[in-house]
């Protein structure tokens, strides 16, 4: 009797879902087949004998089992999107109450400065600069922005220069920390840091339009950088070029090194003290300033088969600009094609294969050297011309 009430109620339902929506179909479904799951799994049950639990499974046409299968998933994904809807609003909740519990907390709080007083986004990136005359130009000269200052715990610390640098950082209200060396090396790469490091802003190459407007010499000598790579090597030409008085330094910006920490520790601090200027084409710069007056002088080996002038022999005259190319394959065909004068450094002796070139940083020293020193000896003459022709005048 029980066995015919039940497949009578189960046939009432089947007849029921085929008039109803889908939705409520769904939900009936569940409702059934957890009631005829439970039933199944009463202690009743149990007393049943294998043919009766063979007769209580309901044989479904192919189409049926179709049907009920895309109606379970219908109602399973709309069970999901509930439950994960819930899931964002119990996170954001959380979330909130989190931020509440922490305010409470005073070490939290202090995590919470730090992490202010840190870089927090692509406009504010950092990196470390290392070395004492690094360190200290980069605070005194205020081209970048600095947030900490690391200095080796210990006797190191107590040095002058170091002293130095901390006063600096003191009055410019940059956070000083002591850490230990092995802290210090990581964050210099294991570069020779000298026992301190900086968190600070990059430089960047400068732009035409937004550099600052310096004032040339009168006889201006501008020395132009075509992909120099190696950092060491960019390093030790500002530095020579700072010492000995060039008004402006160019680069390509393709092919070239950044300005780096490395670049910045190379030059003993010179990069936080002159701009570099980037510029995408060389090429359209040089011709522009060639078009002004501007004389362009590039560097060969001597043992370039074209007509080349000693650079001892060079008399700077006017205006001018000294090409230098990068590491191995020197300028390019397209900026060679555009100098006015070639300049080469003569040997002093017999060379041997494969050592008859400087280095690029030498090279550039001792070029900048010859044409400073003519410009000064033009200098000196036009100052004995302008004194001659007023005591005539007298």
């Amino acid at each position: 009797m029980w066995l015919l009430n039940f497949a009578h109620q189960h046939k009432l339902l089947r007849v029921w879902r085929l008039h109803t929506p889908a939705s409520v179909s769904a939900v009936r479904f569940q409702v059934e087949s957890y009631h005829f799951s439970a039933a199944l799994r009463c202690p009743e049950d149990r007393r049943l004998n294998p043919g009766a639990r063979r007769r209580l499974s309901v044989q479904h046409k192919p189409a049926d089992r179709q049907e009920r299968a895309a109606q379970s998933g219908a109602f399973k994904n709309e069970t999901f999107q509930k439950r994960y809807q819930r899931r964002g609003d119990d996170c954001r909740v959380s979330a909130e109450l989190r931020k509440l519990c922490l305010e409470d907390f005073p070490a939290d709080k202090e995590m919470q400065r730090r992490q202010k007083s840190a870089p927090a986004s692509k406009a504010e990136e950092s990196e470390i600069v290392f070395g004492v005359a690094p360190c200290l130009l980069a605070l005194t000269q205020g081209r970048r922005k600095a947030w900490k200052l690391f200095v080796k715990e210990g006797e190191s610390s107590r040095r002058a220069s170091v002293i130095k640098v901390c006063e600096e950082a003191h009055q410019k209200g940059v956070q000083v920390h002591r850490v230990s060396k092995k802290d210090l090396d990581k964050m210099s790469s294991g570069a020779v840091h000298q026992g301190v490091c900086l968190q600070a802003s990059p430089l960047r190459y400068l732009t035409e339009d937004s550099a600052n407007k310096g004032k040339d010499s009168s006889l201006p000598l501008w020395l132009v950088l075509e992909r120099i790579q190696d950092p060491m090597n960019l390093g030790a030409i500002l530095r020579s070029a700072y010492f000995l008085g060039v008004d402006r330094v160019v680069s390509s910006l393709r092919h070239s090194c950044p300005l780096s920490p490395v670049v910045s520790k190379a030059s003993s601090g010179v990069m936080e003290v002159i701009g570099v200027y980037g510029y995408e084409n060389l090429g359209d710069m040089l011709k522009m300033k060639a078009a002004q007056g501007w004389h362009v002088v590039g560097t060969v080996g001597p043992e370039a088969e074209v007509p080349v002038t000693k650079c001892s022999d060079f008399q700077m005259t006017k205006p001018t600009l000294l090409l230098m190319g990068g590491e191995g394959e020197g300028l390019s065909q397209e900026l060679l094609s555009l100098c006015q004068t070639l300049l080469t450094i003569p040997a002093g002796r017999d060379l041997f294969p494969g050592i008859e070139s400087l280095n690029v940083s030498v090279a550039t020293g001792i070029l900048l050297h010859s044409l400073l020193h003519s410009r000064r000896l033009s200098d000196d003459e036009n100052q004995r011309y302008l004194l001659h022709h007023r005591h005539k005048r007298n």
